[in-house]
Order: structure tokens, then sequence, then C-alpha cells
């Protein structure tokens, strides 16, 4: 990696959280430039517009995201293991993975109505999520792991939007206790839909 490229990674690595926490409109190039101590110029020798580096911030952040879940999903043998790690991933939204939150949720609330281009980032990572899950399932019936009363796709959708849903709730009343409430419950649920052996 060239010096370019590692001052390039320098500015995405250190603005990323101010754009998770503040959101991308309530970011502004003076925040980059302070927290990275760098000229106007300097920053702009490595990204064209704010909406290149808003663009950059999002994709570093769902990648981040993306790679976290599929490190745990992927240490698991078990379909029900894979679950319960994905689960595991979103257990302490107060100290998430990814400082200032899920990026999934700040951005896709954020986007909505305001950038296409990034509401379409979020929408990809979530059917990606999504057919991921659907796809452990299914392999968990395959495998005789779950019984064929579970519908892969409707417990995909619940399970991640549960996440996402606990993960707002938690941050908004400052306690981890609704997310592993609803981790506890989602895993009695899929647990009623497992073959005993």
């Amino acid at each position: 990696m060239g010096k370019a490229e590692r001052t390039r990674q320098f500015i995405i690595q250190t603005a990323a959280p101010i754009f998770n926490e503040k959101g991308i409109a309530g970011t502004t190039i003076d925040d980059v430039l302070e927290a990275t101590k760098m000229a106007k110029g300097g920053l702009y020798g490595h990204f064209d517009s704010k909406e290149e580096i808003a663009y950059t911030m999002v994709d570093f952040l769902l990648g981040k995201l993306s790679d976290k879940v599929i490190l745990e999903v992927s240490k698991e043998k078990t379909a029900k293991g894979k679950l319960f790690a994905f689960m595991n991933v979103y257990k302490n939204p107060l100290a998430s993975y990814i400082e200032g939150g899920c990026p999934i949720l700040n951005f896709g609330v954020e986007s909505d109505d305001t950038s296409p281009v990034i509401k379409k980032k979020v929408k990809n990572i979530i059917e990606g999520t999504k057919t991921m899950l659907t796809e452990i399932i299914n392999t968990g019936i395959i495998n005789k792991e779950f019984a064929e009363t579970i519908n892969a796709d409707d417990f995909a959708l619940k399970l991640f939007s549960m996440m996402e849903g606990g993960m707002m709730v938690s941050r908004v009343t400052n306690s981890n206790k609704p997310m592993n409430d609803l981790i506890r419950m989602l895993k009695k649920d899929l647990e009623l839909h497992e073959i005993k052996t």
C-alpha cells in the first residue's frame, strides 16, 4: 500500500465513526478536517466531494459490520450455532462493535428520503443478510436440525428486523436489556423448531 492509499485509509478509519454518530447531513467537512488534522486541499486530494466521502464512509462501515457478522457466523458448525452467533454480534448495543451503533439502522433511516445511492447500499446489505440467514435456516432444515415447521424466509426477516429494532430501542433507552430480552426470546423461538435427537 502506497502513501496515498495509507492516507486515504487513515481518513476513512478516522472519519467513519463521525459519520456513523452524526449522520451524513450532520457531519461537516470541518469535522473531518479536525479529526484527521488535515488541510482541505489534502482531504480533497483523496476525495472529489463530500458526497464521495459519504459514500466511502457508508461502504466502509457496512463492510466492517458485514465482515464481523461473517467472521462470527463462520466460526460455528451448526445452523443453530450460526444463528445464535449472528444474534450475539448485536447483544451489546451500548458498546457496539462499531462506534456510533449499527450503520444499517443509522444510514437506513437517514437515507430513506435523502440519498437514493446510500439507500440502495443499505438495501443491498439488508437483502444480503436476510439471504444469508435464510440459507442458514434452510441448511438447518436439510441437516435435520430444524423441523420443516420453520419458515426460513419469515424467521430470517423476523430475526434481522428484531435485531435492528432492538438496537434502536436499547440505544434510545440507554439499556442493553431490551436487546438481551429480544435475543432470549428469539433463541427460545428458534429452539421450538429444533429437532431433538
